[in-house]
């Protein structure tokens, strides 16, 4: 298998450079044709030789969590740098293109996620303890891409005017505004709402952990009488909102699903009424989740391309009354949360073990870099059933923003 993988990365590494330890002692030292990062990885087994050949979009994570591979001389991110950036080239890994081929074609039943398989797969990522994302998260526990409008601010900072753009495009223009959060997490943009808007927030969510944790918020921050909190798929929603807001939870929903996610947002607002759908989605059009994101981080879970997105919307008669790109905005907030975990890894090993520690670092280094090189990005798109519930020009966000 060495002789196999060696005529793979001489043929996969066009960029940069990768230098490569051998289960043997052996090293080989991979140069591309352009300029780029330099890594280096060791390989302790045969048995991640193999991987490397057969199937590397799911072994090479797993070889990483069992410490069978390890960076040489430099990082894991620099050594995910190197290897995610070629994997962008076409052609690159002929099995693994083969097998990214079989995951596009099998993705409908990957992410056909009825309401029972929706709720397995938030529990597998959502359920887990609370203090593993103490360690990492900012102090209102936002687990989205945060909003940098000069690049100089905290991650508190940035994550606080992430809300305040959102509001802002939800014209949340009076008090008393009935809104809905679908996926409202630990409850931090509904008690914000609320707080400072003065909307009654209705968020709903299919982790039990967080449910839990927004319900004590709420009764700490005496906001039981505006905000309520329940355990609700979105398609068991049978009232209707002046406003709509969803952050990170498009992702969740499966590509099989996005026009009956339309089609409840339509008929779940008010005929003037204004939704506000942030989610991470992909440039380079449509494909599939990586197998070892789907396995274990995020099951069920696709980014979805604009095309596939504004094809669910257009059937629905809704209006997109607004879209904004945000690029390196998530490839920044992971970069903090990447840095914050690195910081007290020691205690997401106590709370688990290595393997699990090893786990969530390859997956942040991983997600950081899919947005600075891999084409991912989030966008914010705006919707109503009515054309003329929005004003003329795109100025009210701004002038919003600075009351």
């Amino acid at each position: 298998m060495k002789q196999v993988l060696d005529r793979i990365l001489q043929h996969f590494i066009a960029d940069g450079q990768l230098q490569v330890r051998w289960p043997d002692g052996s090293t080989s030292l991979y140069k591309g044709r352009n300029p780029g990062p330099s890594a280096g990885v060791v390989l302790h087994n045969q048995a991640v030789v193999r991987a490397m050949v057969m199937n590397p979009g799911l072994g090479f994570g797993e070889a990483y969590m069992e410490s069978h591979l390890d960076p040489l001389d430099c990082t894991l991110y620099n050594l995910l740098d190197v290897l995610m950036l070629n994997a962008m080239r076409p052609g690159g890994h002929v099995a693994e293109r083969l097998a990214s081929a079989l995951r596009y074609a099998r993705r409908g039943w990957i992410q056909f996620n009825t309401i029972k398989r929706a709720q397995q797969n938030v529990a597998h990522h959502y359920d887990l303890d609370n203090r593993l994302y103490s360690l990492f998260l900012d102090k209102d526990w936002q687990y989205s891409c945060a909003y940098f409008r000069h690049g100089t601010e905290t991650l508190d900072e940035a994550q606080e005017a992430k809300k305040h753009h959102i509001a802002a495009k939800l014209l949340l223009d009076r008090p008393g505004l009935e809104v809905l959060d679908i996926g409202c997490g630990w409850g931090g943009m509904a008690l914000t709402l609320a707080k400072d808007y003065g909307a009654i927030v209705t968020g709903i969510t299919l982790s039990r952990e967080q449910l839990a944790f927004a319900r004590q918020r709420a009764k700490d921050e005496g906001l039981e009488g505006r905000v309520r909190f329940e355990l609700l798929d979105y398609r068991n929603l049978h009232r209707r909102f002046d406003r709509i807001v969803s952050v990170g939870m498009f992702e969740h929903v499966g590509v099989g699903h996005y026009r009956q996610f339309f089609d409840v947002i339509k008929n779940a607002l008010v005929d003037d009424g204004v939704a506000l759908v942030h989610s991470i989605g992909r440039s380079d059009g449509p494909g599939a989740t990586n197998p070892w994101v789907n396995k274990y981080i995020f099951p069920g879970g696709y980014s979805p391309a604009l095309s596939e997105v504004f094809a669910a919307v257009e059937p629905t008669g809704l209006w997109v009354t607004d879209c904004e790109i945000l690029r390196l905005h998530y490839a920044k907030t992971i970069a903090i949360w990447r840095e914050r975990f690195a910081a007290k890894r020691a205690e997401a090993v106590a709370l688990y073990d290595e393997r699990f520690a090893r786990m969530f670092e390859f997956y942040l280094n991983a997600a950081e870099l899919a947005f600075r090189v891999q084409g991912h990005m989030n966008f914010q798109l705006q919707l109503s059933r009515s054309i003329s519930a929005v004003p003329f020009t795109r100025d009210y966000i701004a002038t919003a923003e600075k009351e």
